[in-house]
Parts: structure tokens; C-alpha cells; sequence
């Protein structure tokens, strides 16, 4: 298969893993913490100035899952340029962040500062650099 494709399969298949990821991490994640009384996914927006700080734990790791999972599996999946293929991968998955953060404008700055900085780039990183695993040892 030519690796350009290959690459750009990896990249899809990583995006569309981390979403399952995540989505698997909020269900159970409002199983754990529910909501506040009277908040629903449908009324988010108008919910969040109800959160307490341990509403905003499911979201920051689902987000970090997200970009972990999908860099992980990009890397894995990749031709070639396998680091740069799980960064793009994570990048595409901090844009979406970024649409979310829009999305619900009535998220703290503290929370949006925390979730861009911490939950995607560097937990992209680390996915892919577990994918990679150990450096054979030099032969001797």
C-alpha cells in the first residue's frame, strides 16, 4: 500500500478510535459522577456554571484518552513518519478541543486552559511514545 495512503488511513482510524475512546469515558465517567441536578447533555452549556470541580474530571480525561488512544493507534498504523502521523493525529484531535471550547462558551478559563494545555498534545505524545516501545539494544 503506498505509505502516503497508509499514513492518512492511520490518521482516520486513530481520530475515529480516540472519539470511541472518549465517548467510552464519558458514559462511564457521568455513571460515576453524574451530573449536577437539573443539568442534562441536551442544556450543557446553561448546566456548566453548576459544575463543582469534580464534574470537570470526566471531560479532561476523556479528552486526554481521546488524544492518547488516537496517537497511539496512528503510530501503530503508520507507513512511515510514525511521531509525526500520532501528532497530527493529536493536533486534529486538539482542534477539536478547540471547536468544543467554542462550542460551550460558558466553560471556566481555568478548565479551557487546563484541558488545551495538559489533555492533548503532550498525552498524544506519550500515546505515541508508548506505541513505539523500547529501542532494540545496539548488537554487539
Amino acid at each position: 500500500m503506498n505509505p502516503i495512503v497508509k499514513n492518512v488511513l492511520a490518521v482516520i482510524a486513530g481520530s475515529l478510535l480516540g472519539m470511541a475512546a472518549n465517548m467510552a469515558v464519558l458514559v462511564i465517567g457521568m455513571a460515576l459522577i453524574p451530573l449536577p441536578e437539573g443539568a442534562s447533555m441536551e442544556n450543557l452549556d446553561a448546566a456548566i456554571p453548576m459544575f463543582e470541580l469534580k464534574h470537570f474530571i470526566t471531560p479532561f480525561l476523556a479528552h486526554a484518552m481521546n488524544a492518547f488512544v488516537g496517537a497511539f493507534v496512528a503510530y501503530k498504523i503508520a507507513a512511515n513518519n510514525k511521531m509525526l502521523v500520532a501528532m497530527i493525529t493529536g493536533v486534529l484531535v486538539l482542534i477539536a478541543g478547540i471547536l468544543n471550547v467554542i462550542e460551550l462558551p460558558s466553560t471556566p478559563t481555568w478548565f479551557i486552559v487546563f484541558d488545551l494545555v495538559l489533555a492533548y498534545i503532550p498525552v498524544a505524545w506519550l500515546g505515541a511514545r508508548l506505541a513505539r516501545g523500547k529501542a532494540p539494544a545496539p548488537s554487539v
